[in-house]
Formats: C-alpha cells, sequence, structure tokens
C-alpha cells in the first residue's frame, strides 16, 4: 500500500522536480543528500522540492554537476516566480535604505549578500549609479538577465558589471563572460565617511571593493589619533585613509604586492590630500625588512586576502595565516594594536581567534582580544546558512 502510494505521489508531482534522501532546514544540499530527480530537471533549473514523504519541501536552483547541488530559495509551496523575486530584491534594498540608512554615510554597500538575503548565488554591490554583481551559482546564472531590470528598478540605477569567477566557472560546471551594460563606466569616485575613494572595475577585485570592512574602517580611525599605522595588504588603502584623514594618524604606511592597487591606493591618497607612504612589497617579505629594521608601529592592520578556499587547502592556510600573525605582532608597540582579519569562510571564527592570538603571544608577550567583529550589517547572515559568516575581524592589544 505504501509503495503505490508513494507511485501515485510521484506522478503527481510538479515538474521539474528533486527528491531528497535526507532533509534539513539548511540552503546548501549537497549531492548525497538527494535521492532522484525528474527526468525534465536540468542544470541550473528551479526546482520543486519534495522530501522522503513527497510532501513539498520548498523550491531552489539544481546543478547535479556541482558538488552543491541544491540551493534553496524557499521552503514552502509558493512559486519562485517574478513576484518572489521581486519581493526578495526589493526587501533587501529596503534594509540598506530604510532599516540600515546607508545612505546617509555612504555611496557604496552591499545591496544583496547572496544567502544572506534568500538570494543564493548572488553578490550585488552598488556605487553610485551602478550596479557592480558577482554570481555564484549556475541557476543565478541563468536567473541573472531577467533579474537585472529588477535590481535597477528597485534600487534606481542605470548601469550594471556582473562576473563569475573562474573557481565558480570550475565547481559549477559552467561557462560564462562578463556582461557589461550600454555606458557603463569602467571607473568611478565615491565617499563614504567623507573619506573618497576610486573604484576601477578593471583592476579591482571581486566587485571591485570592500564594502564589508566599512564599519572596521570607522572604529579603527578611532584609534589612530597621533599614531603611526601600518596597513598591510591594503588593497585600495582603506583601513589607512581612514586612519590619516578621519583619525589623524601622524604615519600612515600601506603595503600592498598588486601594483596596480598601489597605484589605486596613491590615487586615492591624492582624492583626499592625505600624505601617506605606499609601498609595493610582498607582506612577509616588508614585514622581514621592518623587523630587521628595529621598526614598530602603534597600530598594524593585517588584512590578507582569502587563503582557505576548501577544506583541502587548511593546512597551508592555516600555516600562511600563523606566520602573517606571527610576524605583524613583532612590529607592534607595547600596547599598540594589532586588527587582524580572515575572509576565509572555510576558517571558523574560534579556530582564527586561536590562531591569531597564539601567533600573537609566540615571543611572550601579553595579548588582549578588545572585541572580535564581522562584516558590515549589509551583510547579513541568514540562520540557515552560517558559511555567509566569513569575514573576521579580531582587534588584539600586545604589551
Amino acid at each position: 500500500m505504501e509503495l503505490k502510494q508513494e507511485t501515485v505521489a510521484r506522478d503527481t508531482r510538479e515538474t521539474p522536480w528533486v527528491a531528497l534522501r535526507s532533509v534539513g532546514y539548511q540552503t546548501f544540499i549537497y549531492e548525497r543528500m538527494v535521492g532522484e530527480a525528474s527526468a525534465d530537471a536540468r542544470a541550473g533549473d528551479v526546482v520543486t522540492v519534495y522530501d522522503r514523504r513527497g510532501q513539498v519541501f520548498g523550491h531552489g536552483f539544481y546543478n547535479p554537476r556541482s558538488m552543491i547541488a541544491l540551493r534553496m530559495l524557499n521552503f514552502d509551496r509558493k512559486p519562485v516566480d517574478d513576484a518572489f523575486w521581486r519581493t526578495s530584491i526589493d526587501r533587501a534594498v529596503a534594509l540598506r535604505r530604510s532599516v540600515l540608512r546607508l545612505d546617509d554615510v555612504t555611496e557604496a554597500c552591499r545591496l544583496v549578500h547572496s544567502e544572506g538575503d534568500g538570494l543564493s548565488g548572488l553578490i550585488v554591490d552598488r556605487y553610485h549609479d551602478t550596479l557592480s554583481i558577482e554570481v555564484f551559482s549556475f541557476g543565478m546564472w541563468r536567473m541573472i538577465e531577467r533579474l537585472i531590470p529588477m535590481l535597477h528598478n528597485a534600487s534606481g540605477t542605470l548601469h550594471h558589471r556582473v562576473h563569475v569567477d573562474d573557481r565558480v566557472l570550475k565547481h559549477e560546471k559552467f561557462d560564462a563572460k562578463p556582461i557589461v551594460s550600454d555606458k557603463a563606466p569602467k571607473s568611478l569616485k565615491l565617499t563614504e565617511h567623507g573619506v573618497r575613494f576610486r573604484v576601477d572595475f578593471a583592476t579591482g577585485h571581486k566587485t571591485g571593493f570592500f564594502c564589508d570592512q566599512r564599519e572596521n574602517r570607522l572604529q579603527l580611525s578611532r584609534m589612530t589619533r597621533g599614531a603611526s599605522v601600518l596597513d598591510l595588504c591594503c588593497y585600495s588603502g582603506g583601513f589607512g585613509l581612514y586612519a590619516k584623514v578621519l583619525g589623524g594618524a601622524t604615519e600612515v604606511t600601506c603595503v600592498d604586492l598588486d601594483e596596480a592597487m598601489v597605484e589605486v591606493t596613491r590615487g586615492n591618497a591624492h582624492l583626499n590630500q592625505a600624505k601617506i607612504n605606499v609601498v609595493h612589497s610582498d607582506a612577509f617579505t616588508y614585514m622581514r625588512q621592518m623587523q630587521a629594521n628595529g621598526r614598530s608601529y602603534d597600530v598594524v592592520v593585517l588584512d590578507p586576502p582569502k587563503l582557505i578556499f576548501s577544506k583541502s587547502e587548511q593546512g597551508e592556510g592555516r600555516a600562511k595565516y600563523n606566520d602573517l600573525n606571527r610576524l605583524a605582532a613583532t612590529l607592534v608597540k607595547p600596547g599598540g594594536v594589532l586588527l587582524t582579519c580572515s575572509c576565509s569562510g572555510a576558517l571558523p571564527r574560534d579556530d582564527f581567534v586561536h590562531l591569531a592570538t597564539s601567533a600573537a603571544s609566540r615571543d611572550g608577550r601579553a595579548c588582549q582580544v578588545l572585541n572580535m567583529t564581522g562584516a558590515g550589517p549589509d551583510h547579513p547572515v541568514h540562520t540557515r546558512c552560517r558559511e555567509s559568516e566569513y569575514l573576521k575581524a579580531a582587534w588584539l592589544r600586545l604589551s
């Protein structure tokens, strides 16, 4: 009797569909959790998801070629149609504008934070009238041209640039070329808390500018009055410029290995009429040289690029974080502050704190944890997808 009921349920399912072996209310459903799929279910489709009893579990993007076979979009019977997309986008924009009121302090913000806003695989940053979009799944790539007009309508923007990282193309197994709207600017200028920056889309990483560190940059500026500051892996000079322009630091040195970003940092210093030192160097090499020279600073910022992309890279990545933090700590004056960051989502927060504090206190120095912060509130973390809580910032005071 149970077999007959299951057969009937399968015949009446909304196609395309996917049935689960096991159920968990989480955004990412891995291939081992998928039981079977309808014959018309194709990679990139929005499918109706059923549990083991044949009941509707929700809807999501399906990609049997990816380790993440399903990216859930909802957990109910409501269809994923234009009304769903518009409502989700409007809700995301309202958070930034009506709740957080970010327009009052910045011309740049994270408008859509993927799983954090219930739009798995979609990152949207707004810079003035331009949307910088990054796509992380095949399903979202197939949907993006349908969503772009909705994004412009909700945010009042005019231009867009869409990018897919090579790692995403490899893991999701599809091909894609950048999408750029007519007359989209190649670069633009913006103001954040009174500090000016130029965003260069050709040379910038990710979406072009790191909105996630906005609150951390502001907090750092409150600690730099009359201080000497070293900003390692500075990208476009965000921390260093906040320290100088808002914080009143007496000396700021920004270091980065990317020659193009070094030039952007120099340009940003000019935009703010700020006198800072900008150095083109590998962080390891520069720190060892300063160590040999006997240099030390009141505040050291260490914000390296992502060092751990997967479980297989944990050992090597953790070793790099350890070495970076150990060297950075030796350049902090007694009583000074080390702000050390990690954007590796695969490295748990508690593990990073332990790693950073152990490295900083290795030579017998006392280490106080002043604060632990992360990305700004325009990077919300959904309780069903803790993986989106990627940024960790440890504020350490060293004796």
